[in-house]
This record gives C-alpha cells, sequence and structure tokens, in this order.
C-alpha cells in the first residue's frame, strides 16, 4: 500500500509539472508578465515562469549606462513574450520596432501595454509613427505631455506609445504619447498623496509663471502659488519677484484630492508683522509711509510690507493736507508722513492722519526754541510761540 502511494505521489508531481509546462502553449505574443528574476548569466536574464519553467531576455535590455547588469536575482519585473525559440520561452521588456509583428501589437492594444515607435515626420493633424514594419497616426493633441510651440520638436525621435485603436490586422493604428505621460503624473500623484499634507513645508522650482500665481513642480506634480501668497506686500509685478526655475519654500496651504489642486503660501512662512504692530506703531508716533492704492473715502498707506493704515478722506480734509481743496491730491506710489490715530491689532486696523515730517519738525523746534530778544529775532518763530 505504501509503495503504491508513493507511486500515486509521484504521478501526481509528473502530471502537475506535465501542465506547467504545456501552459506555456497559453503564453500569446505581447502577452504581459509580472514576474521575478531568478538568475543572470552572462548574456541572458532568466524570469520565474510557472511550475519549475524559466523564460529568458537579452541582458542587453538590462543594461546601465556603463553596460554593467541594472538588475539583480530577485528583483520584480514585467515582461512581455516573444515567442518559443529552440524550446526557451523568450520575452522582452519592451515593445518595439525590432520585435513588433501584428499579433504582439494586437495584444499591446488589448492590454494597454506601452510600445516604442518612430516619429518619422509631420503629416495633416499630426505624425507618422513606425513600430516595426507597421505605421501608427498620432494626434497633434495627443503628442507630448502638453501642446508645443514647436511642432517639429519630436520628429526623429524614439517615444513611447499607448496603442488606442488597432484595425484591419494593424492597417490603421491610432496612438497616444500622451496617455503615457498622463498616466506617469497619476502615478506621482498617488506617490505624492502619502506624504504630503496641509501645514508641511516643501521646496521645490517654479516650473511656469501666470498673472495670477505661479506653478511650483513637486517632483512631477504641479502645484499654485497665489500671487497673493507670494510675500506680505503687494505684488504688482510677479516677473519681478519671481522667475522659471527658481528654487522657493513654501507651506502647504491647502490640498484637494478630489480636484487635484495643490495651494502654496511663501507668505505664512515670514513673520506677521500685525503681531507686533501696537509696539512699533504706537498712538502719535509718525511714520514715513507709501500710498498703496486709493479708495473712494481715503487712501491705504503702507508703513511696512505686509502693514496697511487708513487715511480717511476726512482727515485729509481736516488737515487741509495734499490739495484737499480740489480733492485727495494723492498718487498710489506717493511718498508722505502720517501720524498714528490709533491700531486696533484684533482687527488689523490702523488709523492714520496727515502729518508734518521729522524734517519740518525739526526746523520748526529751531525756531521756537531759539531767543526772540537777540538781533537774529524772527518774527514768523514768535507767532508760533505765541500759538
Amino acid at each position: 500500500m505504501k509503495a503504491l502511494h508513493a507511486d500515486s505521489k509521484s504521478d501526481a508531481l509528473a502530471k502537475m509539472y506535465e501542465q506547467s509546462f504545456t501552459g506555456m502553449d497559453y503564453f500569446k505574443p505581447g502577452q504581459a508578465l509580472e514576474t521575478e528574476i531568478v538568475s543572470i548569466s552572462r548574456d541572458c536574464v532568466f524570469v520565474r515562469l510557472n511550475g519549475k519553467n524559466e523564460g529568458l531576455l537579452d541582458l542587453d535590455e538590462l543594461r546601465d549606462k556603463d553596460g554593467k547588469a541594472a538588475v539583480e536575482v530577485g528583483d520584480p519585473i514585467r515582461v512581455y513574450f516573444l515567442k518559443a525559440e529552440n524550446g526557451d520561452m523568450r520575452f522582452t521588456t519592451k515593445i518595439n520596432g525590432s520585435n513588433a509583428g501584428a499579433g504582439m501589437l494586437e495584444q499591446a492594444f488589448l492590454d494597454r501595454t506601452q510600445v516604442e515607435g518612430l516619429v518619422e515626420k509631420e503629416i495633416k493633424g499630426g505624425y507618422d509613427i513606425k513600430i516595426g514594419e507597421f505605421r501608427a497616426f498620432c494626434p497633434y493633441s495627443k503628442m507630448g505631455e502638453r501642446r508645443s510651440d514647436d511642432s517639429a520638436e519630436c520628429v526623429g525621435k524614439r517615444l513611447p506609445f499607448r496603442i488606442e485603436e488597432f484595425k484591419e490586422g494593424g492597417r490603421r493604428i491610432l496612438v497616444s504619447n500622451r496617455a503615457i505621460h498622463e498616466e506617469a503624473r497619476l502615478e506621482r500623484l498617488e506617490a505624492l498623496k502619502k506624504t504630503l499634507h496641509e501645514g508641511m513645508v516643501i521646496s521645490g522650482p517654479i516650473a511656469s509663471i501666470q498673472s495670477f500665481g505661479a506653478f511650483v513642480d513637486l517632483g512631477g506634480v504641479q502645484a499654485l502659488l497665489p500671487v497673493s501668497e507670494i510675500g506680505r506686500s503687494r505684488v504688482e509685478d510677479i516677473h519681478a519677484v519671481l522667475s522659471v526655475g527658481q528654487e522657493i519654500r513654501a507651506s502647504v496651504l491647502k490640498v484637494d484630492w478630489q480636484n487635484e489642486r495643490i495651494t502654496l503660501s511663501m507668505k505664512s512662512l515670514l513673520a506677521d508683522p500685525w503681531d507686533t504692530a501696537a509696539e512699533k506703531f504706537p498712538e502719535g508716533s509718525k511714520h514715513a509711509g507709501t500710498v498703496a492704492r486709493l479708495a473712494a473715502f481715503g487712501a491705504f498707506v503702507t508703513l511696512e510690507p505686509g502693514l496697511d493704515g487708513l487715511l480717511h478722506e476726512s482727515e485729509i480734509s481736516k488737515a487741509g493736507a495734499y490739495g484737499a481743496k480740489n480733492g485727495p491730491g494723492l498718487k498710489v506710489g506717493q511718498s508722505l508722513t502720517v501720524q498714528v490715530i490709533g491700531v486696533d491689532q484684533a482687527n488689523r486696523r490702523i488709523s492714520l492722519k496727515p502729518a508734518s515730517s521729522v524734517e519740518e519738525d525739526a526746523t520748526a523746534s529751531k525756531y521756537l526754541d531759539g531767543p526772540d530778544d537777540t538781533e537774529t529775532y524772527n518774527p514768523f518763530a514768535a507767532l508760533l510761540k505765541k500759538k
């Protein structure tokens, strides 16, 4: 009975081995396989199939720039079936012109496998792409991560594509290079979701600049730095403070994964001038300022970056300052001296009124403090003293 049991077990193992081997017949040209590397020889890489069987591919596909193997035994790898040859199951890591047959391209279309093609020339509406002995069409709208001003810059290059249409045995093939970029972007976005969160501080280069803000590259995913979040002071010309390629440091203000929007702020990393406004600008103190903007009720005067006070129209009229009889008479960018009436730190408001400058005060003090009974008697100073 024991011998019979042993024979049955041997038969079962033999049958399993036979089934695993015959299972190789089910591989179709272009079929993808997620597996691992089991050994590396001088010229070939061997990958695990089912059972004890192994597939092989050329090591040249996996060499680094120095000609050395860029993989190790045990590394996971994605390969595509080429053909059975002399008892070997041959695979490749990419489908390109040297191995792309009709069967492989059709399988690549069904599996959405990436293929490599040569951009031969521009034609009406897009590009003529050569993949092996087959020709494909890539519309302008499907080439590159975004539309380029130089449509001919990709001609002559070998680029990855996704087959989006395969008809008539390969006589009609439509491909997209942009789909590859979009898939890579989504992968980077998913990776970023695991590490990025509101409040964290990041660094990155400016990728592009618009009138409303700058886009910052976060490892292939772009975040918006609004113009209002660049600094404490008002930015009139964004190009005057930022440039493409400039490395910036900012905090993550808001993350909206649903709409794929990341908002940054450089301003939040700067000290808030309102925290010390009451101490730096006490009631009655005089300061030099600059008119930041005009309103119907007065003018906002910048005392320091990020801190504006209101010079109310009634205060201008009361003092008869700046040609008040003919209107405010102020211009944006004008320098002037103001006096602090009050500071409402909680509501971030400072009230101002027109004031004489420090130089004017010094001149007046000289005349007021001087003697009036000497040969240099000044009737103007005496008049001021009487007041």
